[in-house]
């Protein structure tokens, strides 16, 4: 039997001048390979979502159009999926 161990956390991240929740989910895609989804919301309290996956040496955002101060952090999240899977191990 395999067992996967199953992450998600959320990280207040300061974007656009404010502190927004983030909260990040792991999943697996259908070749193998590892995404993230990942929302938050926006002021009105509309709930944004993406992925981001492992590209090259980098956690991505999948798709876009997103608002500008989603795509501005990318690099934190980035920052922040890597310390989360580092202390998973």
């Amino acid at each position: 039997m395999l067992f996967t161990k199953n992450i998600q956390f959320s990280r207040l991240i300061k974007a656009d001048g404010n502190l927004r929740e983030f909260n990040f989910r792991k999943h697996s895609d259908q070749q193998g390979g590892i995404l993230f989804s990942v929302d938050v919301c926006d002021l009105r309290n509309n709930r944004i979502a993406f992925k981001m996956q492992h590209k090259e040496t980098t956690w991505k955002i999948v798709q876009t159009p997103l608002p500008e101060w989603v795509m501005k952090n990318e690099q934190k999240r980035h920052e922040l999926i890597e310390e989360e899977l580092r202390n998973a191990s």
